[in-house]
């Protein structure tokens, strides 16, 4: 069997491999199912970790990527390029908010952060500035690296390795849970503490970074706009750049292309991986401005950018990601999105309704609830005994602690889509009875 095979050698993601129930074998997925090696089929309702848009197998996506293998797999990107890193650069400057216009490679989500940052230290430092601290908030999560665990919150992911994280100074985050005066008409007091960081510390800022309008991974958090739109506000008053982590939230995810259009703002750099690739391959893209790119553009050989990777500008990534974007205009993706969102909003109230639900959490094509529990937070008991729950019922989501998040691909249809809500809510009469 494929799973003690498994048990022999491999060591997985976020699992505490002595008590972790066996893996489960998947040999295909086609759509939003995957198939089990023995036999089951099972809904993909966390999008294979929130990374796939167009569904999985798409024909279109594994045309392309057949194509561009056929042609050319990988090639250094250090003194070479090629049309797909090029091509893809073009369409992503078309889409990207306004005065994006740089693109750096990278392989992952948290790669794309950490290259964010370096960039915006080494931005301040060509320009002949020590501007050596950075700022982020509350909850934050960026990824499992050095540097983007030092941005992201204290949490059970960040714990052990403390000691080998850098400082950063941490602003408070929108909560509606703690501040109901910014759900109901956003006087925006949660950003007091970004204001002051910034005027105590004057000139010592290098960036802020922020998760827009969704913190992920510390709990499905949706922000108003009118909050994003003021930390843009801040960060220019301040001279500070802002960094916005788009890993989790860009290509359509909160039901616009990029998150930082619905405070119609736009950020000094964008992190992007996740659906970049629409679940394929792994990628990451950090895209700048052009004043941040003029600091490295010297004779200066000490100015250069001194960040890389092996498989910077992938040809076979950057074709996927290619197909990934004409996908979105081809099958209008984002009013799909919308479609997604309106069902959503239809089952809030059924939500709301439940004394287990703390919170219901809507954006784009993400539906969060919050359960009522005493030991809250990413160890929760619970979060395991959701997903063991609705895996006997066939769906596959995979909680945050007490937080339960719903966010299939975007191709998922209405019957689907009604057969998942109906067993939430049949869970959730099971747990209250």
């Amino acid at each position: 069997m494929l799973n003690e095979r498994d048990r022999k050698h491999l060591w997985h993601p976020y699992t505490q491999e002595k008590t972790a129930p066996p893996p489960i074998p998947i040999v295909k997925a086609e759509g939003v199912w995957l198939f089990t090696e023995y036999g089951r089929k099972l809904l993909d309702g966390v999008s294979s970790w929130w990374v796939n848009t167009h569904g999985h197998s798409n024909p279109y996506i594994n045309e392309a990527l057949a194509r561009q293998a056929a042609e050319l797999e990988h090639v250094i990107f250090a003194g070479f390029t090629h049309e797909p890193a090029v091509k893809l650069a073009e369409m992503l400057v078309d889409v990207l908010p306004e005065g994006l216009t740089r693109v750096f490679y990278s392989d992952n989500g948290s790669t794309s952060v950490e290259v964010a940052l370096k960039m915006a230290y080494q931005f301040w430092r060509n320009r002949g500035e020590e501007r050596t601290t950075f700022i982020a908030l509350e909850h934050a999560y960026h990824g499992d690296t050095v540097g983007a665990m030092s941005a992201s919150d204290a949490s059970a992911f960040t714990d052990p390795f403390k000691e080998l994280l850098f400082k950063v100074l941490r602003a408070e985050a929108p909560y509606s849970l703690r501040c109901e005066r910014c759900e109901k008409r956003c006087d925006l007091s949660c950003a007091e503490s970004l204001e002051e960081l910034l005027k105590k510390r004057e000139g010592e800022i290098a960036a802020v970074i922020v998760e827009p309008m969704l913190q992920g991974a510390g709990g499905m958090i949706v922000w108003t706009p009118e909050y994003l739109k003021r930390v843009r506000e801040l960060c220019d008053e301040h001279s500070v750049l802002l960094i916005a982590d788009e890993v989790l939230t860009g290509f359509g995810r909160t039901g616009k292309m990029f998150a930082c259009e619905h405070a119609g703002i736009s950020p000094d750099i964008i992190c992007l991986s996740k659906a970049l690739t629409a679940g394929y391959l792994p990628f990451g893209v950090t895209a700048a401005t052009e004043e941040i790119y003029e600091a490295f553009y010297d004779d200066d050989r000490l100015k250069t950018f001194f960040h890389g990777h092996s498989y910077c500008a992938n040809p076979l990534a950057c074709a996927v990601a290619i197909a990934n974007l004409e996908l979105f205009e081809k099958n209008s993706t984002i009013d799909r999105i919308s479609f997604i969102n309106g069902k959503f909003r239809e089952f809030e109230r059924t939500l709301s309704a439940f004394n287990s639900v703390e919170e219901v959490r809507i954006i784009g094509a993400v539906l969060a609830f919050e359960m009522k529990v005493a030991d809250s937070g990413y160890l929760a008991n619970i979060g395991q005994e959701l997903y063991r729950e609705f895996l006997s019922r066939g769906i596959v989501l995979r909680p945050l602690g007490n937080v339960m998040i719903f966010m299939p691909p975007f191709v998922i249809g209405e019957k689907e889509i009604d057969w998942v809500l109906t067993e939430i809510e049949e869970v959730l009469r099971k747990i209250e009875s």
